[in-house]
């Protein structure tokens, strides 16, 4: 592993967790090696682009042959941290936190989702993918006593401030945001924002000049 000081762009970090889905995908297919053109072709990005980003982190491969797959796959997760198995907590099961909570990939990557928070009477104390879910009121105690590191935010725009200030108060280091709103947290915090509305939004404008007066 090259040097940890060296400034790697958002760009190449965002690249990475493709070619490690795309890995995967590969061994379950039986590939035993790779070239950076197979693996290019599988995702749409040139081989020079996919040899450029992982020569940041290392020498991965053989020339004239290829990557072997399984120690590629192993060498990304690492770099992406995924072996360290995160703890994280879900705040708000309404119905996208509910999706959210049984997404089965979770544990797969390394993620695992140990607990779930809401308000509603109705849904506290059971559980949602053998998941519980505890009352708001037991949030930070049970950030604590469980060790989590990650809080995954889905509950309305005008509660997702609380709920973050909640969760970094009872020492979560990273939130991945789905609420509507731009979140205020300390800079040692790492934000990830997954704005729906925006995604769908730009989709419109594309097709609507596609597909113009339909």
């Amino acid at each position: 592993m090259k040097d940890s000081h060296i400034v790697i762009s958002k760009a190449t970090i965002d690249r990475l967790p493709l070619y490690f889905r795309t890995l995967r995908n590969a061994q379950e297919e039986g590939l035993e090696i790779i070239s950076s053109e197979e693996l290019g072709k599988k995702i749409g990005i040139t081989p020079e682009q996919i040899r450029k980003d992982l020569s940041l982190f290392g020498e991965f491969g053989k020339k004239g042959v290829g990557y072997y797959v399984r120690d590629l796959i192993r060498n990304i997760g690492e770099i992406l941290g995924l072996h360290r198995n995160w703890n994280i907590a879900l705040v708000g099961v309404g119905h996208l936190g509910w999706a959210l909570a049984n997404y089965r990939n979770f544990s797969s990557l390394g993620f695992n989702l140990i607990a779930s928070f809401d308000n509603d009477p109705g849904k506290i104390g059971a559980m949602v993918n053998e998941v519980p879910i505890y009352a708001m009121e037991r949030l930070e105690e049970v950030i604590r006593e469980l060790h989590i590191v990650i809080g995954v935010i889905t509950v309305p725009a005008e509660f997702a401030q609380s709920a973050a200030n909640r969760l970094i108060e009872a020492g979560v280091r990273g939130i991945w945001n789905f609420a509507p709103v731009k979140l205020n947290v300390p800079d040692d915090i790492k934000l990830i924002n997954e704005d729906l509305s925006i995604g769908l939004s730009s989709l419109s404008y594309y097709l609507s000049r596609q597909l113009p007066g339909e």
